[in-house]
């Protein structure tokens, strides 16, 4: 049995080799015979507490990562792919790869394997204290939804908005086809993700121009922006 929760190591780490990464992931992930743990997170239109609350002071604002460093990890490259295939199937065209917003997706799921607490009320939008990035606690209200919009301009040179949709699963997945369709599925069982990813709803008029995927220790995450990344596409692990 599968239960889905619908809430609508460190920066020496942040570029490892994908084999390393998925080593290390497959080693400490937690796995049940008769349950997988996965939640799902989006944002959809938009009480802080604890470690998720400060604001970083301007001249704090750091920006030690580097977008044209940065290389896709195999789970990543599948999810992106999986993404854009569905969309293609939808009659939409692909998004480019952004390597600024997956710097933002990379980082992002190192920051949730390190801090994210189960059960808290700060959901998985939520930035721990740092001195580089703006930190929040992101609640249901989206009350803090400039935490999200404003992560890219923080992290990288990228100027537009982003949105994040992200999931979280202890599964042990197969082979990294069987992690992205399963993040997948989750996503377009879920009525807000859907119509993000294929431009229902409200999101019927967004462009989007660049995504990021970052996936790490369970956690993954997607953003969608509506501006060009002149950074670029990002580099894939071991070309």
């Amino acid at each position: 049995m599968k239960i889905y929760v619908l809430e609508i190591w460190w920066l020496n780490q942040l570029f490892a080799e994908d084999s390393k990464i998925e080593n290390q992931t497959r080693a400490t992930r937690i796995t049940g015979k008769f349950m997988r743990l996965s939640a799902l997170l989006l944002f959809i239109s938009f009480v802080s507490t604890g470690v998720f609350a400060q604001a970083v002071p301007e001249n704090d604002k750091i920006k030690p990562f580097r977008a044209d460093t940065l290389c896709l990890n195999k789970t990543e490259r599948e999810l992106a792919r999986q993404l854009n295939a569905y969309r293609s199937s939808q009659n939409l065209p692909d998004i480019e790869i952004s390597a600024s917003l997956s710097l933002v997706a990379r980082v992002h799921v190192y920051d949730l394997a390190r801090n994210y607490k189960h059960g808290s009320q700060c959901n998985l939008h939520s930035w721990s204290s740092s001195k580089y990035w703006s930190s929040c606690c992101y609640t249901q209200d989206h009350r803090k939804a400039a935490c999200m919009w404003d992560k890219p301009r923080e992290l990288t040179s990228y100027k537009g908005d982003g949105y994040e949709i992200a999931f979280y699963s202890n599964y042990a997945y197969n082979t990294p086809a069987e992690c992205a369709a399963d993040i997948l599925k989750g996503w377009k069982g879920s009525r807000g993700h859907h119509e993000l990813i294929v431009n229902k709803g409200k999101w019927a008029t967004a462009d989007w121009k660049a995504i990021g995927v970052g996936f790490f220790d369970g956690f993954a995450v997607v953003w969608f922006g509506e501006q060009t990344d002149p950074a670029g596409k990002p580099k894939v692990c071991g070309e």
